[in-house]
C-alpha cells in the first residue's frame, strides 16, 4: 500500500461514509482491505481502487464501507442511558419509538427493546425500536439474533432468563433472541449521510452513539441538525462516552452523562 493509496482509500470512505480515517489507521486500513484483494485475485491496492472507481457505485462499494467500518459494541453498553430511557418512557400513553442509529451486530437496539419491555411491560408489545446501521455484514448477523453464551452472560441472571433461548445440539453455546423480544426490533441499512433518509419521526429517544467520533465536525453538525425534526420536543439523544456535542449544535443542552434534549432554539425548529 503506498502513501498514495491510503490518501485515496481515505478520501473514498469519507465521501462514502463520512468516515474520516487517520495516518495510525494503516494498519488495520491494510489487514482489513487485504482480504478483498485477496477475494478478487489482485495484488496491488492500486488495482482495487481501480476497480472500485470502475463500479460506480457497484457492490463492491458496500464491501469496502463493511471491511472499514467497526463493531465494537455490547448488550447494555454504557449501562447508565437504560435506566434513563426507562424513566422517560415508563408514563407514555402513546406507542414508543426509538431510533437506534449505529445497531452494529444487534446488541445495542435489542438492549433497547429488552428495557423497553422491563419499562411497559405488556404496552411494549406495540413498541417498536427502528436499528439502522450502514454495514449490511453487521445488520445480517443482528437480524439473526443468535449470539454466544459468552457475550450473554455478561447480563444478570433475570434477564438472560426472560429475554433468551439456550442453544442445545448443535447450538450448544450460542443463545437467541426471544421472539417477542425481536419483534419490537426492525432492521434496516441507513447511511447517515444520504440525502434522505428512509424513516420518519418522531421518535422519543434516538441513540447515535460511538459514532460521530468517526466524522468531522461539518458532518457532526449536519446530521445533528437533521436529527431535531425527527425528535419529540420532549424527545432524548443519547451519545457515546466520548463524545461531546456542545461545541458542535445549539439544538440540543446536555440534561446529563452523553444525554441530551433539544434546547429551545432545537424545539421551534423541530
Amino acid at each position: 500500500m503506498t502513501d498514495a493509496d491510503f490518501g485515496r482509500i481515505c478520501a473514498f470512505i469519507h465521501r462514502h461514509a463520512g468516515i474520516v480515517l487517520s495516518a495510525n489507521k494503516r494498519n488495520m486500513v491494510y489487514g482489513r482491505l487485504a482480504r478483498r484483494l485477496r477475494h478478487h485475485g489482485l495484488s496491488h491496492f492500486g488495482q482495487y481502487l481501480s476497480l472500485l472507481e470502475q463500479q460506480g457505485q457497484g457492490p463492491e462499494w458496500q464491501a469496502f464501507t463493511n471491511a472499514l467500518t467497526t463493531n465494537l459494541t455490547a448488550f447494555f453498553r454504557e449501562r447508565h442511558h437504560f435506566p434513563l430511557l426507562a424513566s422517560h418512557v415508563a408514563g407514555r400513553g402513546e406507542p414508543v419509538r426509538v431510533w437506534c442509529a449505529a445497531a452494529s451486530t444487534g446488541e445495542e437496539p435489542y438492549s433497547i427493546a429488552m428495557t423497553l419491555q422491563e419499562a411497559l411491560g405488556a404496552r411494549a408489545a406495540v413498541a417498536r425500536v427502528l436499528a439502522t446501521d450502514i454495514d449490511t455484514d453487521a445488520l445480517e448477523q443482528a437480524r439473526g439474533g443468535v449470539y454466544t453464551l459468552e457475550q450473554v452472560q455478561k447480563l444478570d441472571a433475570d434477564r438472560i432468563r426472560r429475554f433468551f433461548l439456550r442453544g442445545r445440539g448443535d447450538k450448544a453455546g450460542l443463545a437467541r433472541i426471544r421472539p417477542e423480544t425481536a419483534a419490537l426490533v426492525e432492521f434496516a441499512r441507513l447511511n447517515l449521510l444520504s440525502s434522505q433518509w428512509p424513516l420518519s419521526g418522531p421518535f422519543d429517544a434516538i441513540f447515535c452513539r460511538n459514532v460521530m467520533i468517526y466524522f468531522d465536525k461539518a458532518t457532526q453538525a449536519r446530521i445533528l441538525a437533521r436529527f431535531v425534526p425527527l425528535l419529540k420536543p420532549d424527545g432524548l439523544l443519547f451519545t457515546g462516552h466520548s463524545e461531546n456535542l456542545t461545541y458542535i449544535s445549539q439544538a440540543f443542552r446536555l440534561r446529563g452523562q452523553t444525554v441530551y434534549e433539544l434546547a429551545d432554539e432545537g424545539k421551534v425548529r423541530g
